[in-house]
């Protein structure tokens, strides 16, 4: 390694222990803001919703840093360097809707309960006794802590995540694809600055740009908690293989559809062909089903619409 790389190296190094730290911090100090309580969650729902305002008064902004991103992206594809396919998935506003949508999607995650304090599971270890209490062992939904997501170069995941880690009350560190870059700068400076209107803390999300950043990031795990890869398998693997912290290695994805011989046809339409689903108006792009199994009894009368 020359000494100019090496330089390099120890910049990002340092870049990347400073927005970690950055994000620790904000994470602990708005404990309260982030809590289980009531009031933490109608204080993070408000912060949602001055997101949403935050993006539509900034839209002109949005629009040129994604015009750069556009601009940049089918340069690459004039040198058959990057598919159309992936260039059109930056654009945030030719597609009727988009747009649209990914504010509703903000709208949609503030008006959903809290997701915190939740008993999924609860078991009693051993009953009480006359020196003892009972114990139990409960299973409840809390903050993780400090998320860093690394996904693909769709700009509109910042707001994604950046709203779903808010209402669960955690800081998010987000790295997307390089082709969206302005855009998801703008993106998340807009999010920091509402946040710190809303009463939180700004830093409780931040971008980074380089894989340097991501290495540096995968060996600080004092002070990030989870690591969240969005993309290939070989994504996944390599996340897996360098991180100190946990990771969810969710990198296959599968969504499976059964068609019983009493089914209804209108609902079973409904269900395969729209996959209408609570939540989210962005989710439903990530949970239409991969295979769809039809029972034998039913198959003459149901396949053939599908």
């Amino acid at each position: 390694m020359t000494m100019s790389e090496q330089q390099t190296a120890s910049t990002s190094t340092n870049s990347a222990e400073l927005v970690a730290r950055q994000a620790r911090s904000a994470f602990e100090s708005a404990s309260q803001l982030l809590s289980t309580s009531a009031s933490a969650d109608s204080t993070r729902s408000s912060a949602l919703l001055s997101i949403r305002t935050a993006l539509e008064a900034n839209k002109a902004r949005i629009q040129d840093a994604n015009a750069l991103d556009m601009q940049a992206a089918q340069l690459l594809v004039d040198q058959a360097k990057l598919s159309s396919s992936l260039a059109a998935r930056l654009d945030l506003f030719s597609k009727p809707g988009k747009w649209e949508s990914l504010l509703a999607g903000v709208s949609d995650v503030a008006a959903l309960p809290s997701p915190l304090d939740h008993v999924q599971w609860a078991k009693r270890l051993a009953d009480e006794t006359e020196t003892q209490g009972a114990i139990d062992l409960y299973r409840i939904t809390c903050p993780i802590g400090v998320l860093l997501c690394i996904f693909e170069a769709r700009p509109e995941v910042v707001v994604n995540i950046a709203a779903l880690a808010i209402k669960s009350g955690n800081a998010a560190i987000l790295k997307g694809g390089k082709e969206s870059k302005h855009t998801a700068a703008i993106l998340s400076s807009i999010i920091s600055d509402a946040l710190a209107v809303a009463g939180l803390p700004k830093d409780l999300i931040q971008t980074v740009e380089t894989r340097s950043d991501i290495q540096s990031l995968l060996h600080l795990d004092e002070f990030i908690d989870l690591v969240i890869p969005r993309g290939s398998n070989e994504l996944v693997k390599a996340i897996q293989r360098d991180a100190r912290m946990p990771v969810m290695g969710h990198a296959d994805g599968l969504c499976i559809g059964y068609v019983h011989e009493d089914a209804d046809l209108e609902m079973v339409k409904g269900t395969i062909v729209d996959k209408p689903i609570s939540g989210p108006r962005w989710r439903k792009l990530c949970s239409k089903p991969t295979f769809t199994f039809v029972s034998i009894k039913t198959h003459s009368r149901t396949y053939p619409p599908l």
